[in-house]
C-alpha cells in the first residue's frame, strides 16, 4: 500500500506465529497503549499522530525543554505528556508511575525514538560528545526496554519498536558515535528478539534513510540535495513514512514478526 512507499528492496523474515485480523480495520491499535520517546516533534510526534489515527492512547515523552511542544503534541493525538530525561537513573520508574496513574498500569508498545546527534570526526571527537550519543541512543533504550519488560509494564503481546538509521549500516562520515549507537539497535533487536519471544513480545526495528525534518533541514544544501538524491527514488521520505512502519511492527497484524530491521530509505545505494 502506500503506507510502504519508501520501503523495498528486502527481505522481511516471518515466523510461524498466528497473526490476528483488528477487530476494526480502521483502528488496529484500538485498547493498546504506546509509549513514544522523544514525540515532541520530527519523526517522533508524527509516529504519535500516526498511532492516535490507529486508535492507540499515546504517551508522549521528551525532555524538559521540550514541555510545550511535548504538550501540543499531547493534545493533538488526545494522550498524555511526560517531561522526563531518557537517561535518568529514575526514568523507568516514572514511566511506570505515570502509566499507573494515567493508563491502568500497562503498555502494549514501546518506541525508542529519542535520539541525538553530536558529529564531528573521530580525530576531533571528545569524550563528552561520545558519551552523550551513546547514552541517549544506546543505552536509554536498552534501559527502557529491559526496565518495562522487567517490572511487568510491557507484557505478553506487547510491541517494542527501536530506530535505527542507515547510518548504522552503511556508516557516516563525521558521525562514528552516532553511526556506533545505530548500528547498536540493530544488535539489540536482533539479540533480545529470542528471549522477547518467550515472553510474547516482539521486537524490531526501523532504518530511515534520508527523511525531511527540521534536523535534516540545517544541513548544507548541496549535502542535503546529495542525501534526497542517493537512493532508488531519488527523493528524500517524509517522517509518515517512518512512522506507518512502525504503526505496521505494532500492530496485530505482526505477531509473527520479530527481530527484523526494515529500511525506509527509498532503496538506499549506499548501505543496501
Amino acid at each position: 500500500s502506500a503506507k510502504s512507499a519508501y520501503v523495498g528492496g528486502q527481505v522481511f523474515r516471518v515466523g510461524a506465529a498466528d497473526s490476528e485480523q483488528p477487530a476494526d480495520p480502521e483502528k488496529p491499535l484500538a485498547d493498546t497503549v504506546g509509549i513514544v520517546t522523544g514525540a515532541a516533534r520530527g519523526i517522533g510526534a508524527t509516529i504519535a499522530e500516526v498511532f492516535a489515527r490507529d486508535g492507540a492512547r499515546v504517551v508522549a515523552i521528551d525532555i524538559e525543554g521540550s514541555a510545550q511542544a511535548l504538550e501540543e503534541t499531547a493534545a493533538r493525538v488526545g494522550g498524555t505528556a511526560l517531561a522526563l530525561d531518557v537517561t535518568a537513573p529514575d526514568a523507568v520508574d516514572r514511566i511506570t508511575a505515570h502509566l499507573a496513574e494515567q493508563h491502568g498500569g500497562r503498555a502494549d508498545i514501546l518506541v525508542n525514538n529519542a535520539g541525538i546527534t553530536r558529529d564531528k570526526l573521530l580525530a576531533n571527537m571528545d569524550d563528552a560528545r561520545w558519551d552523550a550519543v551513546i547514552e541517549v541512543n544506546l543505552r536509554a533504550p536498552l534501559r527502557l526496554t529491559e526496565g518495562l519488560v522487567g517490572n511487568g509494564a510491557i507484557g505478553r503481546g506487547g510491541r517494542v519498536i527501536g530506530l535505527s538509521s542507515m547510518a548504522g549500516i552503511a556508516g557516516n562520515r563525521g558521525q562514528t558515535n552516532y553511526a556506533t549507537t545505530k548500528a547498536g539497535m540493530i544488535g539489540i533487536t536482533e539479540a533480545l528478539a529470542p528471549s522477547l519471544a518467550d515472553k510474547g513480545i516482539t521486537i524490531n526495528a526501523v532504518a530511515p534513510g534520508f527523511i525531511e525534518t527540521a534536523m535534516t533541514a540545517a544541513i548544507p544544501l548541496a549535502t542535503r540535495e546529495v542525501g534526497r538524491r542517493l537512493n532508488s527514488l531519488l527523493q528524500a521520505g517524509e517522517p509518515v513514512d517512518v512512522a506507518e512502519t512502525i504503526a505496521y511492527f505494532a500492530s496485530p497484524a505482526s505477531n509473527a514478526v520479530t527481530g527484523n530491521v526494515i529500511r525506509v530509505c527509498g532503496q538506499a545505494m549506499l548501505g543496501a
